[in-house]
């Protein structure tokens, strides 16, 4: 079945729940991709995004920089690998913004008191100013991402991921 341009597997609903005659295996419920919480997750990430964007007044600045920085704000130094595991970001891409936040001057990179071969990264003054001017902004951010949901609705969603995000991979 295609709607709107986009290819569906077995369709069980229209936007306007009205069933829908789809054919499925027997005893299969149906399946609608728009519907799955994967889907829903990642269109909610890219409102955030766009909000984000449109109203950071900082154009060389991105969301997950911002996180970053917030993360270095709030855990000191950190080695890149901490910064993974404080920000859930992936390696590579970690390695970029580190990089992007180091040409602007928002982070210094050191190596490891340890292991020399390891590079901490840690806020410079600017990355802290920065920090202090951006986050009157990003309260608005997240109230703007929020949209229409009441107090209760906002208090629920940051309870119900912070729920999902804390339980294991295998749902456990």
């Amino acid at each position: 079945m295609e709607r709107s341009g986009h290819n569906y597997c077995s369709l069980g609903m229209s936007k306007n729940n009205e069933s829908t005659n789809t054919s499925s295996p027997e005893g299969a419920a149906p399946y609608d991709v728009t519907e799955q919480v994967g889907h829903l997750l990642r269109k909610a990430v890219q409102r955030h995004t766009s909000i984000f964007q449109q109203n950071i007044e900082d154009d060389q600045l991105t969301a997950i920089q911002f996180v970053t920085l917030c993360a270095l704000r709030d855990r000191g130094r950190s080695s890149q690998a901490e910064l993974v595991e404080a920000t859930a970001i992936d390696q590579a891409t970690i390695r970029g913004i580190i990089d992007r936040l180091k040409a602007r001057g928002l982070i210094k990179l050191s190596p490891g008191q340890l292991d020399r071969r390891k590079v901490i990264a840690d806020l410079t003054p600017e990355g802290e100013t920065l920090i202090a001017q951006t986050i009157p902004k990003a309260k608005k951010i997240s109230k703007l991402t929020m949209g229409k949901l009441n107090p209760a609705e906002q208090v629920a969603i940051l309870y119900l991921l912070q729920k999902m995000n804390s339980s294991s991979l295998d749902g456990e």
